[in-house]
C-alpha cells in the first residue's frame, strides 16, 4: 500500500501472551478525516442501514445502502470476535508524531482503535468528533478526553467570534453532540451483541459510551471551583 503525503496513519500492534500479534493499520485522509484503509471487503446483510440504523440517524436509506459505521465495525468483529475483553495484551501504537505503548486489557486497546474507526467511518453523528482526531491520544483517560473536548470546542467558538459569527460559549451544541454519541453507542452495542462470539467488541463500545456519558455529565454538573484547579494559573 502506497501512502500519500496528505494522510494520517495509525498503526495498532496487539501483542498477546502467546507471542502472536495482530497489526491493524488505519489510513485517514488528512483533509476530510475519512478512512481510506482498511477498506471493507465483506458487506454483510446486518450492516445494511435498514438493519443497523440508529433511531436518530440522519442518513437516507435510499441513498445509503449500508451503515458506514457498521462496515468499519466489521473489521473489529472479524479480528477480535474470538478474544475475551479481559485478556491482557501489550498495545503499541505508531503515529506520525510519536509512538505509544501500554500493557492493558484487550478491551481498552480495542476501544482506542474503535475511537478512530468510528469517527472516520462516514457516520454523520460520530463525524462531529473529527477535530479531536488531529491530536489523537491513545489510551486517554476520562479526564484527558474531557479536557480535550472542552478545550477544542471553546477554541472553535473563539475562532467563530473572530470571524464575526455567533459563538456558543455555553457549549449547548457540544452537549448535544455528546448526547447523540451516547445514544449511538448504546444503540450499536445492542445491535452487535448477537454478532460477536465473545465480548471484546461489545465491551470496547461500552468503554466509549462511558466516555461520552462522563463528558455529558461534566458539562451539566462540574462546578467553576473544580475547573479552577486546572485553570487557576490562567486567571
Amino acid at each position: 500500500m502506497t501512502l500519500r503525503s496528505n494522510t494520517i496513519v495509525f498503526k495498532y500492534h496487539f501483542l498477546f501472551k502467546d507471542d502472536s500479534e495482530k497489526l491493524i493499520t488505519v489510513v485517514v485522509d488528512k483533509e476530510n478525516l475519512t478512512i481510506i484503509e482498511p477498506t471493507c471487503k465483506y458487506f454483510p446483510d446486518w450492516a445494511k442501514l435498514s438493519n443497523f440504523k440508529c433511531p436518530h440517524c440522519p442518513l437516507d436509506e435510499k441513498e445509503n445502502e449500508y451503515c458506514p459505521l457498521a462496515l468499519n465495525l466489521q473489521l473489529i468483529l472479524s479480528e477480535f470476535n474470538d478474544k475475551n475483553s479481559y485478556e491482557q495484551v501489550k498495545v503499541y501504537v505508531e503515529t506520525s508524531s510519536r509512538n505509544y505503548e501500554k500493557k492493558t486489557s484487550l478491551q481498552q486497546g480495542v476501544s482506542s482503535l474503535l475511537g478512530i474507526l468510528m469517527v472516520t467511518s462516514g457516520c454523520p453523528i460520530m463525524g462531529k468528533l473529527k477535530p479531536l482526531l488531529y491530536f489523537h491520544l491513545p489510551f486517554a483517560s476520562v479526564e484527558e478526553t474531557e479536557v480535550r473536548a472542552l478545550a477544542f470546542y471553546l477554541l472553535a467558538q473563539y475562532v467563530k467570534m473572530l470571524k464575526g459569527e455567533e459563538p456558543d460559549w455555553e457549549m449547548k451544541n457540544l452537549k448535544k453532540i455528546y448526547e447523540d454519541v451516547r445514544q449511538l453507542n448504546h444503540s450499536v452495542s445492542k445491535k452487535i451483541v448477537n454478532l460477536a462470539t465473545k465480548d471484546a467488541s461489545i465491551n470496547s463500545l461500552i468503554v466509549l459510551n462511558n466516555f461520552a456519558e462522563f463528558v455529558t455529565i461534566v458539562l451539566d454538573e462540574k462546578t467553576i471551583e473544580e475547573l479552577e484547579f486546572y485553570l487557576r494559573e490562567f486567571f
